[in-house]
């Protein structure tokens, strides 16, 4: 890889880091049990397509564990830097092994993967630290979000996918 490249490489794994973090601050409430719905993981998943699997991992990761300190809840910090970095780890992995030219199938499926492992990830950490009744109370807040961020982030990426540059270099 030549310096140029990855100088490229840490500045979109950098950028995206960012934005995978103000995302996440980007709440949209709903009734159900106070919960909400954030744009984080439609980032997260922008960056597993965009970067390589690894860098991806890392702007979800630590773009989304930056928000959850930010806004007080650093008890679910560790969780989330684990959860959200397999989450973009996993996809980018299964998008590039089944990527074709038309690659809705592959992101679809990816996407479902990655909120897999959100919905597990979370549950068992709530498990751990909540219990029983703390672990089942954000199954459906989990699962919307999963949803969402599932629909969010394969729309994005395509958009994405339309742009010249964008595709040329990614």
């Amino acid at each position: 890889m030549k310096d140029d490249d990855k100088i490229k490489k840490i500045v979109w794994t950098g950028l995206l880091t960012a934005m995978v973090a103000v995302g996440t601050m980007i709440r949209v409430p709903y009734p159900m049990a106070n919960g909400y719905l954030n744009a984080g993981d439609a980032i997260v998943m922008v960056s597993a397509f965009l970067l390589t699997p690894w860098c991806g991992a890392f702007a979800a990761g630590v773009g989304s564990a930056l928000t959850d300190f930010l806004y007080g809840m650093a008890i679910y910090a560790p969780a989330t830097l684990v959860i959200k970095g397999c989450m973009a780890l996993a996809a980018g992995a299964i998008l590039r092994a089944l990527r074709d030219k038309k690659p809705i199938f592959p992101a679809i499926l990816a996407c479902t993967a990655a909120t897999v492992i959100l919905f597990a990830g979370y549950f068992g950490y709530e498990l751990l630290i909540f219990g029983w009744g703390g672990a089942i109370a954000d199954l459906v807040p989990n699962l919307l979000q999963g949803a969402f961020g599932t629909a969010a982030g394969t729309a994005l990426f395509y958009a994405l996918m339309r742009i010249p540059y964008v595709r040329e270099h990614f």
